[in-house]
């Protein structure tokens, strides 16, 4: 590891000045500190920003939460409130990681987490997100994890949140405040880039931007799902994972949000999958042509073939389940 200057921010704004400055913000550190390590990233200067009061759930006005940008991801999931009327949110940060790091990690650093592309992790291999413009060798390489949807010819890496899954199907809000004191909201659905010819630009944060909350809407009477399909039980990232956010009524599909990790650069969804559902009456034929929909446009890379009928099979079996179909239906 190399020599670095170390802060502590006692405001907000000190944070995003030093952001600003070029500073690198660290909170739970669970992914920088790896990263660090293995000198992927060698920022030379970090501002902790741990004392800052960005540590509680707030019910909103609106009937939604306020969840700070600190809130530890074991606390976030034990909430009453989150296990009770979010919890699609509460079973992906439990399918998360281990113990000890949802301890640590934080909300706002569990959004911006780094992918675990292989190549990425090795300094001695090419990677257009670690160093523009030198490649990316796992197009070609050993590519099992990688992304089978908008993906580029510059970068095929998956984005490994279970959280920020789970906050797409929710339709979050993200709370930003920049170093002039100014104060944004951006949807989920538009916080994360795809790759394109830019993939080490991975969110909308710029320079002096420091996430203080995730804001979620009102609960809605709904059936919520998360599965997740990995290569062990525990702690390993998602090879494919589904979060869906279901409304019935009368028999038939009021509203459905899917959100899928494993699959992507970012987090996943697809408006006109979610439209062919809607208004209809849950079969698993119609779930299977959904899953088709969603999956017009997917591209293996080789080892990760699989991924593409792996993915509607798991998309069909969570449809099912929270559509309350028996085996047959």
């Amino acid at each position: 590891m190399r020599p670095f200057d170390y802060a502590r921010a006692e405001a907000v704004s000190d944070a995003a000045k030093g952001s600003a400055a070029g500073a690198t913000i660290i909170a739970g550190g669970t992914n920088l500190l790896d990263l660090m390590k293995l000198e992927v990233m060698a920022p030379e200067r970090l501002v902790d920003i741990n004392r800052l009061p960005l540590g509680e759930i707030e019910e909103t006005e609106e009937g939604g939460l306020k969840i700070g940008a600190l809130v530890p991801n074991a606390d976030l999931a034990a909430d009453q409130r989150v296990r009770r009327d979010y919890p699609v949110l509460s079973r992906a940060l439990l399918a998360g990681a281990s113990g000890q790091l949802r301890n640590k990690a934080t909300t706002g650093g569990n959004l911006c987490q780094r992918t675990r592309c292989y190549y990425f992790y090795d300094t001695s291999e090419p990677c257009n997100k670690r160093e523009p413009g030198s490649g990316c060798r796992a197009i070609g390489g050993f590519n099992r994890i990688h992304a089978i949807l908008g993906a580029s010819d510059a970068c095929i890496a998956t984005h490994p949140s279970d959280m920020a899954v789970a906050m797409r199907a929710l339709k979050a809000d993200v709370e930003i405040e920049s170093a002039d004191g100014s104060r944004r909201t951006v949807p989920v659905d538009d916080f994360y880039r795809l790759p394109h010819d830019t993939p080490h630009i991975e969110t909308e944060l710029e320079a002096g931007d420091v996430i203080t909350a995730v804001i979620l809407p009102a609960p809605v009477t709904s059936e919520q799902r998360y599965r997740k399909v990995r290569d062990r039980a525990s702690y390993a990232f998602a090879l494919v994972s589904v979060a869906a956010v279901v409304s019935l009524e009368e028999g038939r599909i009021a509203d459905v949000t899917l959100a899928f990790g494993g699959l992507a650069h970012c987090p996943w969804r697809d408006e006109a999958v979610e439209a062919r559902l809607k208004g209809q009456a849950p079969s698993r034929a119609l779930f299977a042509e959904a899953a088709d929909l969603l999956l017009k446009d997917a591209t293996g890379q080789g080892h990760n073939d699989f991924k593409i009928p792996l993915t509607k099979r798991t998309m069909i079996a969570v449809l099912a389940d929270a559509c309350g179909l028996e085996t047959g239906e």
